[in-house]
């Protein structure tokens, strides 16, 4: 019987390989970031060629830290940064475009345009997601009309679109000689395109963007075997594939309608499972897919806060106020509190539940004695006031606030933050003993994929909690600090706009 099951964990800013024992455990891994690109302001891009590369690299370099026997990984799943859209020429696998990460905002006109009749909800129905830039139907719009050319060769599938699952996906299986052109239903549902009850490309959707079926993946469950890895893991099965969130959900085993986690990365994404049936949120949250196993698909509210790391690498990299990131909490804790400072990170808009794409970075409530423990301290505190307005969110949709709230990612490391979470939220935070739950939860649909696992319940006995923080604040603090933030983000709201006049 095969030792491990593994997964490439593609990211916002890096890529990494991980191998897991069948006990959840880390054995290995390997990790390479890749270029940010920003050709204009609002627009964030990658080179789907390097992290192709970086991919190979990242296999390789595990391979060779374990010295182990290929043959003994089971399964590989594929878990993506999901929304960032990549279109590439089937013959070469060759990019027309850099992928445009989902972060991006160029496509504010699209969608301004889209909303004008019907309003920015006018789709949510069939897709579940209000008219954003964040989707990535929008961003093969913009690519199929920034150069005409490519239309027809799309209508003739001699380009094909894949959010970065399926640029993974189909590379690892070959490629231009005979990769497969896959997706699951978690990836799809981030396009704009995925029809929520029929789990398939939504024809009026297409007709509406203006992209060809011919171009799109087939839609698959997210655990099954899809195809047989080439290179280095050459003939292993490639059986699971969803998106980094609902990976994270996954693994960290909130299997129950109800059960949510949080995850602190480059932005912060609050999911919440929503069980067999799905129900469109009244509270401005995304509804999605949670995953589709054995037939059965799962949804899930979503809540996508855009910016939440990234203000700590704002803090490093552009106020240099730190060196690294693991210093904002040691600075943070140098001072009592923020003195009064509010930090809205809107550096991209404002995801759920406001969703404004013109809102901009605000710093507000400064004075003469502000200082820089003020600043990193009121960025930490943003992060946890913005998952906590998700949390409101779905409390508000499903009627009763759950718990607990389990945590992963990078920023949960750091104490005061998963502190101020409880506090703000009043909430129990729970961050897991591995905190590496998305590739876990690839890895873990893999071994479904190939039925080392009967179920997701196999994987459950194994989640163990590493810390427990209980909210601590008094009752008029938390209200007083609220008050104080939604203030901030008013201040934040429509800025570009006003900046233009057209506000």
């Amino acid at each position: 019987m095969a030792k491990y099951v593994a997964a490439v964990d593609q990211g916002t800013t890096s890529t990494r390989f991980m191998v897991f024992d069948h006990g959840g455990k880390v054995v290995g891994f390997d990790q390479k970031e890749h270029e940010q690109i920003y050709p204009k302001p609002g627009w964030v891009e990658h080179d789907p060629l390097e992290i192709w590369q970086a991919t190979q690299d990242v296999i390789r370099g595990t391979l060779n830290k374990l010295k182990i026997d290929v043959k003994d990984i089971a399964a590989v799943g594929v878990t993506n940064q999901r929304e960032t859209a990549v279109v590439w020429e089937k013959a070469t696998g060759k990019p027309v475009y850099n992928a445009i990460v989902w972060q991006d905002t160029r496509t504010d006109q699209i969608c301004n345009e889209l909303a004008k009749d019907g309003g920015q909800d006018r789709f949510r129905t069939k897709v579940g997601l209000p008219l954003a830039t964040y989707f990535s139907g929008m961003k093969i719009k913009w690519i199929l009309e920034n150069d005409p050319s490519l239309k027809e060769k799309a209508e003739k599938g001699e380009i094909l679109f894949g959010n970065i699952d399926t640029w993974v996906i189909w590379n690892l299986t070959g490629g231009p000689k005979g990769g497969v052109h896959i997706t699951d239903v978690t990836n799809a549902s981030r396009t704009f395109m995925m029809n929520l009850e029929t789990l398939d490309w939504d024809p009026e959707m297409l007709a509406v963007l203006g992209v060809p079926r011919a171009m799109l993946p087939d839609i698959k469950a997210s655990s099954q075997v899809y195809g047989y890895a080439k290179g280095d893991l050459e003939g292993i099965p490639v059986a699971g594939d969803l998106g980094d969130q609902q990976a994270a959900l996954f693994g960290q085993t909130c299997y129950s309608p109800g059960e949510a986690k949080n995850t602190y990365g480059t932005g912060c994404f609050m999911l919440m499972n929503m069980g067999v049936h799905f129900r469109l949120s009244t509270s401005n949250l995304l509804t999605t897919m949670a995953w589709r196993l054995k037939g059965q698909p799962t949804y899930a509210l979503e809540g996508s806060v855009f910016v939440a790391g990234a203000a700590i690498q704002w803090l490093r990299d552009e106020l240099k106020i730190i060196r690294t990131s693991n210093e904002s909490e040691a600075l943070a804790r140098s001072v009592p509190d923020s003195g009064g400072v509010y930090f809205v990170p809107a550096f991209t808009g404002l995801g759920a539940p406001h969703w404004d794409m013109y809102a901009r970075g605000t710093l507000v409530g400064l004075t003469r004695g502000t200082g820089a423990a003020h600043i990193a301290r009121a960025a930490l505190e943003a992060i946890a006031f913005q998952s906590d307005e998700l949390l409101q969110a779905m409390a508000r949709d499903v009627g009763r606030q759950p718990d607990v709230m389990r945590v992963d990612g990078g920023a949960t490391r750091n104490n005061l933050l998963m502190q101020m979470q409880a506090d703000l939220s009043a909430i129990v935070v729970q961050r897991p003993r591995t905190a590496e739950t998305t590739a876990l939860g690839a890895a873990l649909l893999a071994g479904m994929g190939v039925g080392l696992f009967d179920s997701p319940l196999a994987a459950q006995s194994h989640w163990r909690a590493e810390s427990e923080f209980q909210p601590l604040m008094e009752e008029e603090d938390r209200r007083r600090a609220l008050r104080g933030w939604r203030r901030a983000v008013e201040r934040a709201k429509g800025w570009a706009l006003e900046e233009n006049g057209e506000g």
